[in-house]
C-alpha cells in the first residue's frame, strides 16, 4: 500500500510549483513544514480552506512552520485560481499573493505516492481525486502527524496550529499533551516514569489526580 507511516522519512520530491521548481527539503530547510492537499482547483471547499490558511500564515510563520499546498491541476490552473482565493480572503487579508506555494500534481504521481487519493471523489474523466490529507514534518524530514479527510469536509486550521503547538512541546521531551490542551497548559508525566525520576525532571512538580482506581496514571507538571 502507498503512502507514509508515523516516523517514516519524508521523501525529497522535486516539484513544480506557484513559486517554480523546487526540490521539498530544501524548501523546507531545518525548519518544521506542513503539507496540505486539495481535491481540485475552482472547488468551494477548497478555497475557504486555502484562504484560511492564508490568514493564519503569519502564526505558521511564529512557530517556524513552512507551508506549502498540492492540488492535481496545473501550475497555470492554480494561479488563476489564487485570485478567486485572494478575492474571497481580501476583507481580512492585504496580501496581494498567497504566502505558499501550491504543488502542480496533474499526473497524481506524488498523491499516490503519499496515499492520499479518495476513491468516492472522482473527476469528470473518472479519476479519484486527491483527499484533504494534512502531513507535518519535523525539522528531521519525518512525518510527525498525518490525517485524512474526505472532499466534502473542510478542515479546521487552528486545529492544526494546536496540533504544531503540541508536537513542538513533546519534541524531545518526556511529556505528553491531554485532550484540548493549549499552550500553557499543564503537560501530562507518563505513567511508565518513576515518582523519583519525574521529581527529578520536573523541578516545577508534579500533580497526581485521585482516581476510584487507586492508579497513580494521571500525572501532570506544569509546562516549560
Amino acid at each position: 500500500m502507498p503512502g507514509l507511516l508515523l516516523g517514516d522519512a519524508f521523501p525529497d520530491f522535486e516539484l513544480e510549483t506557484t513559486t517554480g521548481r523546487i526540490k521539498l527539503h530544501e524548501f523546507l530547510g531545518d525548519s518544521w513544514g506542513v503539507l496540505f492537499s486539495h481535491p481540485k482547483d475552482y472547488t468551494p471547499v477548497c478555497t475557504t480552506e486555502l484562504g484560511r490558511a492564508a490568514r493564519l500564515c503569519s502564526e505558521f510563520s511564529k512557530r517556524d512552520v513552512r507551508m506549502i499546498a498540492l492540488s492535481i491541476d496545473t501550475v497555470e490552473d492554480h494561479h488563476g485560481w489564487s485570485k478567486d482565493i485572494l478575492a474571497y480572503n481580501c476583507e481580512e487579508s492585504d496580501c496581494c499573493s498567497l504566502p505558499f506555494p501550491i504543488i502542480a500534481d496533474s499526473k497524481r504521481e506524488l498523491a499516490v505516492a503519499l496515499g492520499m487519493l479518495d476513491p468516492d471523489a472522482k473527476d469528470k474523466d473518472g479519476l479519484p481525486l486527491t483527499a484533504r490529507c494534512v502531513f507535518i514534518i519535523g525539522p528531521d524530514k519525518r512525518l510527525k502527524l498525518s490525517v485524512l479527510y474526505p472532499a466534502t469536509t473542510g478542515r479546521n486550521f487552528d486545529e492544526i496550529l494546536r496540533v504544531v503547538d503540541s508536537l513542538q512541546a513533546t519534541a524531545g521531551k518526556r511529556v505528553s499533551t491531554p485532550a484540548d490542551w493549549r499552550p500553557g497548559d499543564c503537560v501530562m508525566v507518563p505513567p511508565s516514569m518513576s515518582e523519583e525520576e519525574a521529581a527529578s525532571l520536573f523541578p516545577a512538580g508534579v500533580y497526581t489526580k485521585e482516581l476510584p482506581s487507586g492508579k497513580k496514571y494521571l500525572r501532570y507538571t506544569p509546562q516549560e
